[in-house]
C-alpha cells in the first residue's frame, strides 16, 4: 500500500465516522485507525475494510464523499493526527457514545470527544481482575 492509499483510506473513514464531530473528534477518530494499524502490524486500510469495524462500511455508504468541504477538514484532521501526540492515550476503538457495544466492557476507557468514547485494550496487571 501507498502512502497517498493509506490517506486517502484515513480521510474517508474519518469523513464517514466522524464529519460532524470537531477537529478533536475527528483528530481522535483517525488516531485510534492509526493506533489500531500500528498495533496490529498492518495497513491502514487493513484496519479499515475488515469486517465489522467501521459502521459506515456495515451500512454500505457510498464511498465517494458528496461534501467536499468536509472532505477537506477531515484530511486537515487526519494530517493534525500524523503530525501530533496522540490524544487518545493509545485508544484502539472507540463508540457513539448513544449505542452500548458488547465489546466495551473488555476494554479500558480512556476519555470521550464529542459523541465518541474511546477504549484501549486493558493493562496486563489489569485483566482478569
Amino acid at each position: 500500500m501507498t502512502l497517498l492509499e493509506g490517506l486517502l483510506w484515513l480521510t474517508l473513514n474519518v469523513y464517514h465516522e466522524a464529519r460532524s464531530e470537531s477537529q478533536v473528534g475527528q483528530v481522535a477518530v483517525a488516531q485510534v485507525t492509526l493506533n489500531r494499524a500500528w498495533t496490529r502490524h498492518v495497513s491502514v486500510k487493513e484496519v479499515i475494510t475488515e469486517s465489522g469495524q467501521f459502521s459506515w462500511l456495515s451500512r454500505k455508504e457510498p464511498l465517494l464523499p458528496d461534501d467536499p468541504k468536509a472532505l477537506l477538514a477531515c484530511f486537515h484532521s487526519v494530517y493534525l493526527a500524523l503530525a501530533s501526540n496522540d490524544i487518545t492515550g493509545g485508544a484502539t476503538y472507540y463508540h457513539n457514545k448513544y449505542v452500548t457495544p458488547g465489546w466495551e466492557g473488555a476494554y479500558q476507557y480512556v476519555t470521550s470527544y464529542g459523541a465518541h468514547r474511546f477504549y484501549k485494550e486493558w493493562n496486563s496487571k489489569r485483566k482478569g481482575g
